[in-house]
This record gives structure tokens, C-alpha cells and sequence, in this order.
């Protein structure tokens, strides 16, 4: 390295906060990710870019898997970080984090700095209350708990990470890495990203456009619009959106979007969706004993009779027949 390099100052600050219980592989290709792209023939210097595990005490913190990580400082000035990124895990009962973490996260807020949700670290975020009005990207896995927990935000789970504005979120999981990367190109460039991503063994960092690895409804299928309006479909069971509105999400008309799933997967849209719904009554009229009124309405329907009729038609069963005699 040579004088000159060693005198920049870093172009990159972030601040790690980790939950109780956090995820590590989350955690370490984040901070992997900034530090190959941060110096080098991975020499691990902090020449572009600086950070610190930041903690309200300095003492042990266990991942997930029982790897234990200390704190490399105590909390100062968010203003110092271009970032504070909040690492989840394990979603429990006890709080992830303890008071004084969310007091310095709305501080952090409150100054303006940017907040980054990794895995669960949204969950942790949105019970501060910061992200509100912010659309947030959570893993498919939670986002029917978020949902719960959380009435009224923007979640959605079809793509990879999501960066609204001062708030940042990520499904977790190697899109750790992916959000990494795009934020070393923001601020160091092209080749510090490459850089990492090289000695990282990743080939091409995906965006933010890219869907989730999922296989809903286990179809095969390699179109990411139909994995994204499939995905869409199953967190709008409840709130039915039209084949118009489905396929507007990913930049078609319904003409299209229907050509599409035929050439695909050869089936409509309108039939998926059916499908979808379907399942979901299923599984409600087995396992839960919830009325026939809820259910209709959980699955985007408003009334029990046009449920009824519908449930029959693809089961060959009233909803309550099936529900007395389960396994007939």
C-alpha cells in the first residue's frame, strides 16, 4: 500500500448493531463485502472504507448459531456513519435489542443517517416505529408476520433488498452481500465492488430487481415476472388484486402477462390465482376453527355463498362437509 493510499480518509463509514441471536452468514458477507472492496489483495486495510460493531456494553453477543461476537465500540455520534446497519436472527419473545439501542437508532434517525435492516433487523426498525412510510423487503419466510405484526407498512417479499429513500432493508442470506456491493458502487465504484466480489467468489452481484429464490405453488418456471406476480398473488389472498393490476407490477398488460403464463406454464393467471386462494381456504377449513365468513373473507372473498360454490367446484366438497369429514 502505498503513503498516498494510507493517508485517504475512508470514503465509507458503517455501524453495525446486532441483535440477540443474529444471523451470521447476514452479518459477515456485509462486512466481508466492505472489506475486500475497502483495500487491496485482501490485505483487509480499512483504506475506502471504515466500520465498527457498535453496542450499548462491549460484551458478548451470540449469533444464531452460537458464534459469539464483542462489540468493537460503544455507541457515539450516528453522524459519524454514512450507514448503521441492524443485523436480525431469530425472531422471539424476548426483545432483540435493549433500550438504549433503540433510543441510539431514533437518535440515528433524528440526524438523518441512513438505516439498514438486514434479515430481521427490519423487524427491529419498524418496532422503533422508523419504518414507517418506508417500503420495506423482508425474506418470504416472514412476510406473513411482519404483515401481523406490523399492519399498515409497505412489505413486500419478491425481491432480494429494497432502498427507499433513508432506509434500506434486505431479505437476508447471500442478498447481504448483493446489498453490499450495491452500496460499494455508490460510493467507491466499479472496481472496488469488483474487487470484492472476485475474492468473494461471486460472479455478478444481483440488484434490486432481481426475485427472491423461491418456487411458489412449486412450479418450475425461470421468468422472474411470473415467479414476481406469483409471489404478489400470495400476499393479496386477502385484498384480491385484478389480472390488470397484477400485471402492471411487472411492467405488462394483461394481454401479455396472460400470453405469458400460457407460454410458461401453460395456465392463466386467473386460474393460479383461483388456485392460490383455494389452498389457503383449504388449509383454514382443516386446521383452524375459524367461520366460514372469515375464511370467505381472508381468501378475497365477500360472501360465504359465492366461497361456497367456488370451494365445491375445485374440491368436489362444501367447505363444511370437508371440515366434518377431513380425510374422506
Amino acid at each position: 500500500m502505498s503513503g498516498d493510499e494510507a493517508t485517504k480518509r475512508p470514503r465509507l463509514k458503517i455501524g453495525f448493531v446486532l441483535s440477540r441471536s443474529f444471523t451470521l452468514s447476514a452479518f459477515a458477507l456485509f462486512i466481508d463485502t466492505i472489506r475486500l472492496a475497502s483495500d487491496e489483495y485482501d490485505r483487509s486495510g480499512r483504506v475506502l472504507a471504515d466500520w465498527q460493531v457498535i453496542g450499548s456494553t462491549r460484551h458478548l453477543i451470540s449469533s444464531s448459531c452460537g458464534v459469539q461476537v464483542a462489540p468493537t465500540s460503544d455507541f457515539v455520534d450516528p453522524s459519524r456513519f454514512d450507514y448503521i446497519v441492524v443485523v436480525g436472527g431469530l425472531l422471539g419473545r424476548q426483545p432483540a435489542v435493549d433500550d438504549q439501542t433503540i433510543a441510539f437508532l431514533k437518535k440515528a434517525d433524528a440526524q438523518k443517517v441512513p438505516l439498514i435492516g438486514l434479515c430481521t433487523g427490519t423487524f427491529i426498525l419498524a418496532e422503533a416505529g422508523l419504518m414507517k412510510n418506508h417500503q420495506t423487503c423482508v425474506s418470504w419466510l416472514h412476510y406473513q408476520e411482519f404483515r401481523d405484526r406490523f399492519p399498515g407498512h409497505d412489505v413486500r417479499s419478491d425481491r432480494l433488498f429494497n432502498l427507499d429513500r433513508r432506509r434500506g432493508s434486505c431479505a437476508g442470506g447471500s442478498s447481504s452481500a448483493d446489498l453490499a456491493a450495491f452500496i460499494v458502487r455508490q460510493y467507491l465504484g466499479h472496481d472496488a465492488e469488483r474487487n470484492a466480489l472476485e475474492v468473494l467468489q461471486i460472479e455478478k452481484a444481483r440488484t434490486n430487481k432481481d426475485i427472491q429464490v423461491r418456487r411458489p405453488l412449486t412450479i418450475e418456471c425461470d421468468d422472474p415476472r411470473v415467479k414476481a406476480v406469483l409471489i404478489l398473488m400470495e400476499q393479496s389472498l386477502e385484498n384480491e388484486l385484478t389480472i390488470d393490476q397484477l400485471a402492471r407490477s411487472v411492467g405488462l398488460s394483461r394481454r401479455q402477462l396472460e400470453r405469458l403464463f400460457a407460454q410458461k406454464i401453460d395456465v392463466s393467471p386467473a386460474r393460479i390465482y383461483t388456485k392460490l386462494r383455494m389452498e389457503r381456504a383449504k388449509m383454514l377449513v382443516t386446521q383452524t376453527n375459524a367461520s366460514l365468513i372469515d375464511i370467505a373473507l381472508q381468501v378475497g372473498f365477500q360472501n360465504t355463498s359465492h366461497f361456497t360454490r367456488v370451494f365445491k367446484g375445485t374440491y368436489g366438497r362444501t367447505p363444511g362437509q370437508m371440515r366434518s369429514h377431513p380425510a374422506a
